[in-house]
């Protein structure tokens, strides 16, 4: 296993969190939580579409790094993961959680437009 193969588990892992964070924060119960105040439906709407996105382009590095079938079954685990990680940040604390949500879309996002 190289740098390139951790750099692309990080990717997947990162973009699931995000992905996740961004659907749940699409939901009234956990935008409120975090937030303080109910979301407009234009908030849903766009939480939704990044979440779908998101968890999307996670099948990318699992795809390259251990091609389609056994890709998209690691993706599913990874899909977990990044909702266990997102319950225990919410319950943890609800603010930053959606903070490294954000920072954990910008690093991933930047990793796959380099080519991870």
């Amino acid at each position: 296993m190289n740098m390139n193969d951790i750099f692309a588990i990080a990717m997947a892992l990162l973009l699931t969190y995000a992905g996740m964070a961004c659907l749940g924060l699409a939901k009234p119960r956990h935008y409120d939580e975090v937030w303080g105040r109910d979301p407009h439906a234009g908030h849903t709407r766009v939480l939704r579409g990044a979440g779908v996105l998101l968890l999307g382009l996670a099948i990318l590095p699992c795809v390259g790094l251990w091609g389609n079938i056994l890709g998209l079954v690691v993706w599913l685990g990874w899909l977990c993961a990044g909702a266990l990680l997102w319950i225990g940040m919410l319950s943890w604390a609800p603010r930053p959680a959606a903070g490294t949500a954000a920072l954990a879309m910008a690093i991933s996002l930047l990793g796959l437009s380099m080519g991870f």
